[in-house]
């Protein structure tokens, strides 16, 4: 049977307007390699607040900081979270402690929560971020100055870096 020229351009009409359909399968298989690839590169990252004035020492610790009250001393500033509590240079390295960081840490536990008694004798948690060129003797006096406001669970925040093998040569060698 022979088709008719109307026949012919109804047909050739009909696969021009055919509708196309989207293959979602290759797209599912994107997103799913992808959000697997984002849950396991994100899990272990921790991130302590940026603070472009300290440099922080370089260590090959793989222990990950909990979150806690920070405490960041850079050249010129004496922080408490994000509020300035002294500046370094009005800081008298005769005292053994820090008299305004003192008011402040001791304002701070008065407004948290009781310790359990099971942490009591270690204290509450602190983490000191202090720039690598900051004196012992000042990094001294943050710590007995939060030791004595009940802050004694002391970490001091560091640059993690990778392990070096000590059979290999140093740098520079």
């Amino acid at each position: 049977m022979k088709a008719t020229i109307g026949g012919k351009l109804k047909g050739r009409k009909q696969r021009r307007h055919k509708e196309t359909k989207l293959n979602l399968v290759s797209l599912m298989d994107i997103f799913t390699i992808l959000v697997f690839f984002l849950l396991v590169n994100s899990s272990d990252v921790e991130v302590l607040q940026a603070d472009k004035t300290i440099k922080l020492p370089d260590s090959t610790s793989t222990e990950k900081p909990e979150t806690t009250t920070i405490v960041r001393v850079n050249g010129d500033q004496l922080l408490v979270g994000n509020r300035i509590v002294a500046k370094v240079a009005d800081i008298s390295a005769q005292d053994e402690q820090i008299k305004p960081l003192l008011d402040e840490l001791k304002y701070l536990a008065s407004r948290a929560e009781p310790l359990p008694e099971d942490k009591q004798s270690v204290g509450r948690p602190i983490t000191i971020l202090g720039d690598e060129e900051v004196p012992y003797a000042l990094l001294k006096q943050i710590m007995n100055t939060c030791a004595a406001a009940d802050y004694r669970d002391i970490d001091l925040a560091v640059t993690q870096t990778s392990a070096q093998d000590p059979a290999a040569p140093a740098a520079g060698q």
